[in-house]
């Protein structure tokens, strides 16, 4: 049950944007451009794994669960990738690059301070640009805000398991994108 009063029956971070239009949109402006913005050197699908692979780490069921539907559905025969990432990234069958900026993204998520030099050369020598990772830190800074205030706020939450709920979310976030609800 919420903790303050939200519209009912209204999931995760889109019954705050409904509580707080005027936040919300701005919440949500922000997504679209980390998450859908057409400039970023990451594809939408990589965006979006990071954002389930912070939310994952936060323990934050709404958040990951809704991206990695989103990620899976972008990521369409390889869906199976998120999965994998989800469990093991470092034995999952992604690019070296960004097994690198995952974990760049996984100390970000823990104490950003703990990110080094030597974590950015490791991103560099696998053919990362900077804007991959200023990138993945600001999608992991900004998913740790997001879980702490799904979380923080106990919004509803539909059960992890009930993929066909998270994979209808999914595929609205990856083919409209982040559009406050009405």
């Amino acid at each position: 049950m919420p903790h303050i009063d939200l519209p009912a029956q209204v999931p995760g971070i889109r019954s705050l944007v409904m509580f707080r239009p005027d936040t919300g949109k701005h919440l949500y402006e922000w997504a679209q451009v980390l998450l859908r913005g057409g400039d970023s050197p990451l594809s939408e699908a990589e965006r979006e794994l990071i954002a389930a692979f912070i939310s994952n780490r936060n323990a934050c069921t709404f958040c990951m669960s809704s991206h990695a539907a989103a990620a899976r559905y972008l990521y369409k025969d390889d869906a199976q990738t998120v999965d994998f990432v989800l469990n093991d990234y470092q034995k999952a069958p992604i690019s070296e690059k960004m097994k690198a900026l995952l974990t760049i993204a996984g100390k970000v998520q823990a104490d950003a301070r703990q990110v080094s030099a030597d974590d950015v050369a490791s991103a560099h020598a696998q053919g990362a640009t900077d804007r991959d990772i200023h990138d993945t830190v600001l999608i992991a800074a900004t998913f740790c805000m997001f879980n702490r205030y799904v979380d923080g706020l106990a919004t509803i939450t539909p059960p992890a398991e009930d993929l066909d709920t998270w994979n209808v979310m999914g595929e609205r976030m990856a083919t409209v994108g982040y559009v406050p609800p009405k």
